[in-house]
């Protein structure tokens, strides 16, 4: 507390005033600035938590929209930049580079599957800046059908999610699109985000495994059957273990005497349950019309392994439904769709016989 010497009270008591009200203020502009520095986090070596968050994420991608949709540039990246729109913080941009990805989608889609190189773009959270490429989906296409397509995908890695947490993680984006050559106009679309490969490689303790000789013999048997039950469930046979085709291959770093390995599945647009206008029987499937059959492509193993395999499916069966009815971009009669398809998995477990029978009929031997 300032006071004021009293032989100088009844002439300077204005000019103490001021002085008390000038340090006050000082205290309290101190203060001020104490408490705002206080309300920004430091963000270095915090995590961003991009697959932690379950929210959509707005994001706007700034880059040649031109040259993206004619050439589809695979080899060369396209300058860029990325800004990440947080629901409670500031937006962060980035330079980045951005090129295209894939085969079927590439050419059939008019928006190509996107590679985002991030690297050296700083971005001051951990997981971030631990990402040098991430894959990106955006739609096939501007309709709301295609809308559709992506966010049942998304959803169907959410389910596989749900078995295990060797999977791949995704975060559904909502995406802001604007040409830097100004030449087209900006738009809004749905997209996702999947974890990159090394990121879970090092989130479950484990390496890749590129050797090209492996087949569903060398998975540890309940993966490999988890795999292929929920690839049947989904209506998935677009998938294989040998050439990895849209099957990523892992080997835990933990010892065992087995030394075998974990497969785990990704793009999911060629499902029954996505049922994209695009995707139409292989012709090296025999007595398909549609996605919408199932074909099971899992190794042969006895009736009593797989029913132990399918009493994970029942015990997550309601986890699977609560992922669909909970979410909050699809309509009523999409979800019902999507559940209606997967009751007829079910119904087949039912009568065990029926689905051990189409198990054992079409089976592979390895």
């Amino acid at each position: 507390m300032v006071s004021c010497p009293l032989h100088y009270m009844k002439h300077s008591i204005h000019i103490c005033n001021y002085i008390i009200a000038f340090l006050a203020l000082i205290a309290l502009c101190n203060s001020s600035v104490t408490h705002a520095h206080s309300a920004i986090p430091d963000s270095i070596n915090k995590s961003f938590r991009l697959f932690e968050d379950d929210t959509i994420l707005e994001i706007t991608l700034q880059f040649d929209l031109s040259t993206y949709l004619r050439a589809k540039p695979k080899e060369e990246y396209l300058k860029g930049k990325i800004t990440f729109h947080p629901a409670l913080a500031d937006s962060i941009t980035r330079d980045i580079r951005i090129r295209t990805r894939g085969e079927f989608r590439n050419n059939w889609c008019f928006y190509a599957p996107i590679e985002l190189n991030l690297k050296n773009a700083n971005f001051g959270y951990s997981d971030l800046d631990s990402i040098s490429k991430i894959k990106m989906v955006p739609q096939c296409t501007s309709t709301s059908e295609s809308a559709k397509y992506v966010l049942i995908e998304y959803l169907i890695y959410k389910m596989y999610s749900v078995m295990t947490d060797t999977s791949f993680r995704v975060r559904l984006l909502t995406v802001n699109y604007i040409d830097s050559e100004n030449k087209k106009k900006p738009f809004t679309q749905y997209g996702f985000l999947i974890e990159p490969l090394k990121m879970l490689a090092e989130r479950t303790n484990s390496v890749e495994v590129t050797s090209r000789g492996i087949t569903q013999k060398n998975i540890y048997p309940e993966i490999m059957d988890r795999v292929a039950i929920f690839n049947y469930m989904v209506g998935n046979y677009d998938w294989a273990v040998p050439n990895r085709h849209n099957i990523k291959v892992l080997k835990p770093l933990t010892f065992d005497n087995l030394n075998l390995a974990v497969a785990v599945p990704y793009d999911f647009d060629w499902t029954g349950l996505v049922n994209a206008g695009y995707a139409i029987p292989d012709d090296k499937i025999t007595g398909t019309t549609t996605v919408r059959e199932r074909i099971f492509l899992g190794v042969c193993r006895s009736r009593e392994e797989y029913q132990k395999d399918l009493v994970l499916f029942h015990e997550k069966k309601d986890e699977f439904y609560n992922v669909i009815t909970q979410f909050l971009y699809l309509n009523e009669n999409q979800k019902r769709d999507m559940i209606n398809y997967l009751e007829e998995f079910y119904d087949l477990c039912t009568g065990k016989q029926r689905i051990l029978e189409v198990f054992t009929n079409s089976c592979k031997n390895f």
